[in-house]
């Protein structure tokens, strides 16, 4: 494993894209996109909220895929990885779980209902907040990375069930923007609130790929430190 990674000049660069974006991302946001006529200007949680659950899941689809990997060749470089992606995707899931009962209150008059959607995303961030503290376990490396990897590819399961909920048991507090119906149209949304949407997805992903470099990063610098501790115990 290489212990000597470093961010490079790509990862300055990176920064001043991911600040352009996320400038552009809240101009169309704030400025571009009309309030919504029943929510007013509370639908602007709308981006957030979409944006932050598809990286999400994007994040727990890369800690399932890094996690066979690891399983399959034992290197270090997919346990890092995996290790920072669901880091990310937790920060990421959390924004959902802050910004649905925000959005709850003004379109349902309540700040939580255990509606199949809410319910399943609160599953899926205590499943990857296990996985974390695996990760921080006091435990032998590989062991470690074994266990976390097994929960990483189970844990992944519930991304689907999270996706479909609203489908598969019909809620109606949930509404079903983009899919809906025998021509799977969906509710649908303006033009402009779709670029704006897509946009904002676009500016959440270079930001998943700035954070992921520096996850990384860290991932190598503590291997690096436990591997520094280990010569120090072995010396004594």
């Amino acid at each position: 494993m290489n212990t000597n990674y470093t961010l490079g000049s790509f990862h300055k660069y990176l920064g001043w894209i991911t600040f352009l974006a996320v400038t552009v991302s809240m101009f169309f946001i704030f400025i571009i996109a009309p309030p919504d006529v029943r929510l007013g200007i509370v639908q602007k949680i709308f981006y957030f909220h979409v944006g932050t659950a598809w990286i999400a899941f994007f994040a727990f689809f890369i800690v399932f895929i890094v996690s066979i990997l690891f399983l399959m060749t034992r290197n270090r470089n997919y346990d890092v990885i995996a290790m920072a992606s669901a880091e990310i995707g937790v920060l990421f899931t959390t924004i959902v779980l802050i910004t649905g009962p925000i959005w709850g209150k003004s379109s349902w008059n309540a700040w939580w209902t255990w509606e199949p959607r809410l319910t399943t995303t609160l599953i899926l961030w205590f499943m990857y907040i296990a996985y974390i503290m695996i990760r921080v376990s006091d435990m032998e490396w590989e062991k470690k990375a074994r266990l976390s990897s097994v929960f990483g590819i189970i844990g992944f399961i519930n991304v689907p069930i999270v996706f479909m909920s609203i489908r598969w048991w019909n809620t109606e507090l949930h509404p079903v923007v983009f899919g809906e119906g025998a021509d799977q149209t969906g509710g649908g949304i303006s033009d402009t609130m779709l670029l704006t949407l897509i946009i904002t997805v676009i500016t959440f992903m270079i930001l998943y790929f700035y954070l992921l470099k520096k996850g990384i990063a860290i991932g190598h610098a503590r291997y690096k430190l436990d591997d520094i501790k280990d010569k120090i115990k072995n010396v004594m």
